[in-house]
Parts: structure tokens; sequence; C-alpha cells
């Protein structure tokens, strides 16, 4: 610690000055959020005019349709025929060899 009773050193007659520039904080990201924004409004603006002026068609003045239709009934082609079939003799099936007893029995 220091005396407090001796009197400061003196100080040189030049004095320097330090000057620090720093640059402003950059702002970033907010920029693409408002154009997306307004996007968005230009979207359903433009959404609202087509829904509540019946994009451009108008009612018509009577609903009121009476439809005829007339349609033939619909018939379906005649199923193909057989063919005659020759006439077969019956024929009796073969005999079934027996097999042969055992020999002890």
């Amino acid at each position: 610690m220091t005396d407090p009773n001796i009197p400061p050193p003196e100080r040189p007659e030049v004095v320097h000055h330090t000057t620090i520039n720093n640059s402003p904080p950059r702002k970033s990201g907010g920029s693409w959020i408002a154009l997306l924004l307004g996007g968005l409004v230009v979207v359903v603006i433009i959404i609202a005019v087509v829904v509540f002026s019946n994009g451009g068609v108008s009612t018509p003045e009577s609903t009121d349709i009476d439809v005829d239709i007339d349609m033939p009934r619909p018939e379906l082609p005649d199923a193909p025929k057989m063919p005659d079939l020759p006439d077969i003799p019956a024929v009796e099936p073969p005999a079934v060899p027996q097999p042969n007893p055992s020999p002890g029995a």
C-alpha cells in the first residue's frame, strides 16, 4: 500500500488517448420472416376474393331442372352353345389285379 501522506507522482505532459471503434451489432433473420408473412397475406387475400366473388361465375336464376333420360335396357349376349359330343359306348373299367395271398395263411 502507498502512504496517503505522500503526494501523487507527477504526470507527464504528454497524454495518450486510445480510440476504440465498435461496429454496430448486425441484425439478421428478420427480413425473410417479413417476406414470408407478406406472401401468406397476399395468398389469403387472393383466395378470399375468389371465394366471395364466386370466381366470376354468375349463379343461375332458376334451379328447377327437368331431366328425362331414356336409355335402352342392356341385354346380355347369348351364351355359347356346347358342342354335340359323339356317342361313346360304355366301357367297363379294367380289372385290378389282386395281391397274392401270403404263403402261411
